[in-house]
């Protein structure tokens, strides 16, 4: 609206060379003139509008007193004309302005300790700040999307992906997003029964223990791997009875049938590639592998910790110093300076060392654990590859039998044209002996006789002349 005004202002100015002035407020609008008075015609479109208001300066002090900010008035009736006064943004829903992907959602957590599962409310940030995760992470989770498959290894949690599986893995719980899928409640279920299995024989001596988070992402390839073998297998026993009877049929309704089924089936195999590629790509890194052991790291963040203040103990203890006293470097001798430093150099050497053997072992185990999997996602990759294979084998076997008919229909025209010809050698003929003159052969009573005998034999000729030279260029299996 106020682009209109300012177009008016311009034609006005243009026309009858006056100056203006626009002030505009977020009550009104107001146009001021300096030079001549307006004419007639502004005066009824600046009337029409109930917020325009038009004044004259008497002087250039008045034209520029409503640039200047108000005075504040401690009046009551001034208070009351600015609370009459339109808003500015009347009508607009500023709570419709919230920034998208910021509310509550619902999550399934299952505590690592005792397998109890509660659902909680939590928002993009607070799950954010919870796991340690940056928002392109979540985003691979969030329902509204599609994104394929995905394990991600971070620093405190594990991102997956997996079909209808979709959570992030922690050392202390599992975040499930809420969900009335099959799968879902299934995997939870199967999460617990693993949790109460492993609470009797926790030992980490055992050979088959596994960290929580390599139990949950086991319960969670083994859902994936499940479910997508489930739709392999489904699929299977549909296509193999419809492609048997499009190859005895084939009718429009058949192929369309076949058609759809292969739609399917390339979806299905994109998606089970997917989940292969992503975990032959985590066994061929042994980085992401160890940056999965979250229960190896969170134990070895603690016992830093605790080690660090046992050896922070040991100095005030060993100075005669109190723990929350400053220690100057100037009083402590060098000899127990030296002698701290080299205690913690060679706790370190040793903590590292450990760590690197516990990494090698425990990425050991996570690649056994993946390498079962990658075998059964591979077979499910294989059932649909060969049932791929066999569509395509009939494809070529119905374009073999179109090509078949196609040439016969050719073979049986080829032969309809040289009938075609044989019978207008007749009509030739009786063209020459139709014409309108005397010939002496026509006095003749058994001149037609042989007429037809002589044209039937020669068109014989002609036609087995035509088979001969088609069964001698292989055109026809004559």
């Amino acid at each position: 609206m106020i682009s209109r005004y300012i177009q008016r202002r311009l034609d006005l100015e243009l026309n009858g060379s006056l100056s203006y002035i626009i002030i505009i407020t977020p009550s009104k609008l107001t146009l001021i003139s300096v030079g001549s008075s307006p004419p007639f015609s502004l005066l009824l479109l600046l009337l029409s509008r109930s917020f325009v208001s038009i004044s004259k300066p008497s002087s250039m002090a008045d034209a520029m007193e409503p640039l200047l900010p108000r005075k504040p008035s401690v009046s009551t009736s001034g208070t009351a004309a600015a609370a009459s006064r339109r808003p500015l943004f009347q009508g607009m829903d500023f709570l419709g302005l919230k920034k998208r992907g910021q509310g509550l959602r619902s999550w399934i957590r299952v505590d690592a300790a005792t397998g109890n599962s509660q659902i909680i409310e939590v928002d993009k940030f607070t799950m954010m700040r919870r796991c340690d995760l940056p928002a392109r992470d979540l985003r691979l989770l969030d329902p509204l999307f599609v994104y394929p498959s995905t394990i991600l290894g971070r620093e405190k949690a594990i991102v997956v992906n997996l079909e209808q599986i979709r959570c992030i893995i922690t050392a202390d719980e599992v975040l499930l997003l809420n969900s009335l899928d099959s799968y879902v409640l299934q995997y939870v279920v199967e999460l617990q029964r693993r949790i109460a299995a492993h609470s009797s024989d926790a030992s980490a001596a055992s050979p088959d223990y596994l960290p929580f988070e390599f139990r949950a992402l086991e319960v969670a390839l083994d859902a994936a791997c499940t479910f997508l073998d489930a739709q392999a297998a489904e699929l299977e026993i549909e296509a193999y009875p419809l492609l048997d009877e499009l190859t005895s049929k084939i009718s429009t309704l058949n192929l369309e049938r076949v058609r759809r089924l292969k739609s399917r089936l390339v979806a299905l195999t994109r998606r089970v590639q997917k989940v292969r590629d992503e975990i032959e790509q985590l066994m061929d890194d042994d980085g992401d592998m160890a940056e999965m052991y979250l229960t190896e790291k969170k134990r070895r963040m603690e016992s830093s910790f605790y080690g660090e203040q046992s050896l922070n103990g040991y100095g005030s203890t060993g100075g005669a110093l109190s723990v929350s006293a400053p220690v100057s470097p100037v009083s402590s001798p060098p000899e127990s300076r030296r002698l701290e430093k080299t205690f913690s150099l060679s706790r370190s050497r040793h903590e590292s060392m450990k760590s690197s053997d516990t990494n090698t072992e425990n990425i050991e185990e996570l690649e056994m654990l993946l390498e079962a999997y990658f075998v059964v996602i591979d077979s499910t990759l294989n059932k649909l590859t060969s049932l791929k294979e066999y569509i395509d084998d009939t494809e070529d076997f119905i374009n073999i039998q179109l090509d078949n008919v196609r040439n016969q229909l050719i073979q049986f025209e080829l032969l309809l044209t040289t009938a075609t010809f044989v019978v207008a050698i007749f009509g030739v003929v009786a063209g020459i002996f139709g014409m309108n003159f005397e010939v002496p052969l026509f006095q003749k009573p058994t001149a037609f006789q042989w007429v037809l005998i002589i044209t039937g034999i020669c068109g014989v000729i002609i036609f087995c002349s035509f088979l001969w030279f088609f069964r001698y260029k292989r055109l026809m299996p004559l």
